[in-house]
């Protein structure tokens, strides 16, 4: 009865059907998922944390949680996709809370990927991100997942409304608010981050 899964890629089962596979003990469904899954769990996380081995960890550790829930998931009360969301957004933010706060030691800012742009403007795009995950991670958590969702992946307000739970009107308000808190949290920062006016 299982048909290949390559085929079934595009239109095929959707993730609750697959996770159900999965927990019957269905290898094909594991690999399709987490085909599916972990590049958007991850891409999340590198988002929320600027830092490619932290969020490699944070990708894993869901999928492996929505491993072990497997068995329980009861199909029709949440999407997949909107439970693995929520689980990456709450290890991302267990994480930059962890982080330490303040100056960070120049021997500590990692160097970046391509030498190219010289260490300078490497150093300054660091700064750039760091500056930002701290104003993310100050934010009330749904401002923040609402602010990341429409200016970090392009999800439409109907989209994102889906994903928390709440309505249209309330993403509006969330995003306007969130991106204010930012733009208030970074203001001061304007000129150490090499932004001019």
């Amino acid at each position: 009865m299982n048909m290949p899964l390559d085929a079934q890629e595009t239109d095929g089962p959707d993730e609750a059907a697959l996770l159900a596979r999965y927990a019957r003990g269905d290898a094909a469904a594991a690999r399709a998922l987490t085909t599916r899954l972990t590049p958007r769990a991850f891409g999340q996380a590198f988002r929320m944390l600027g830092d490619r081995a932290e969020a490699e960890d944070v990708a894993q550790e869901a999928m492996m949680r929505l491993w072990k829930i497997a068995p329980d998931w009861r199909t029709g009360e949440a999407k997949v996709t909107t439970w693995l969301y929520r689980v990456v957004a709450n290890l991302c933010t267990d994480r930059l809370r962890r982080r330490p706060r303040g100056p960070v030691a120049l021997d500590e800012v990692a160097e970046p990927a391509d030498p190219a742009p010289g260490a300078e403007a490497g150093m300054l795009a660091q700064a750039r991100q760091d500056a930002l995950a701290r104003a993310l991670a100050d934010l009330p958590e749904r401002q923040r997942l609402a602010v990341m969702l429409r200016h970090f992946e392009g999800a439409t307000n109907p989209e994102i409304a889906e994903r928390l739970g709440v309505s249209v009107e309330a993403v509006e308000s969330l995003t306007a608010r969130g991106k204010r808190a930012l733009a208030a949290a970074l203001k001061g920062q304007a000129s150490a981050l090499g932004y001019e006016g």
